[in-house]
């Protein structure tokens, strides 16, 4: 298959999933395209990192955090909560296969293989938790930076009259 032709796809099956358990969940039409792009854009973010070889954390971690910035950027956009975008834009990351194959090795007696696998769920949830933190911390240290820098200016203009 050529490689544009897998990127279509995967831009195209990440967006419907996002837009689809949107409308599972309730989210408000206005919100449901910024939602399938924010789906779109973390989901082919860790596709490009885990095929250049950064693992599955790492690839995680850096999709989690543009989902994160995405859906501040939406939320003061759309003027609702990012959690409308984050939400249905996880969705295709969430590792739901390894999930059911740790519950599956446990009830089949497989404890090292269960444990393995629950492992790396684990991983890859803390990799999701810490990059919407980081993004949530690196959005406010820039409006921080913006709102002092926009004080300083007018300060400076109201001494300069």
């Amino acid at each position: 298959m050529p490689f544009w032709l897998e990127i279509v796809i995967n831009v195209a099956f990440s967006y419907i999933a996002s837009v689809g358990f949107a409308l599972t969940i309730n989210v408000p039409h206005r919100a449901l395209n910024s939602s399938g792009i924010s789906g779109a854009v973390g989901w082919m973010a860790y596709w490009f990192c885990f095929r250049l070889g950064m693992g599955r954390m790492v690839s995680n971690l850096i999709s989690a955090f543009l989902i994160g910035i995405l859906g501040l950027f939406f939320a003061r956009r759309k003027k609702c909560p990012a959690t409308i975008f984050n939400i249905p834009a996880l969705v295709p990351l969430v590792p739901g296969m390894p999930a059911y194959q740790a519950v599956r090795a446990l009830v089949a007696g497989n404890y090292t293989q269960g444990q393995e696998l629950i492992l790396r769920v684990a991983i890859v949830t803390a990799a999701i938790g810490l990059g919407f933190l980081l993004s949530t911390m690196c959005i406010e240290a820039f409006y921080r930076i913006k709102y002092r820098h926009f004080k300083k200016i007018m300060l400076y203009m109201k001494r300069k009259r």
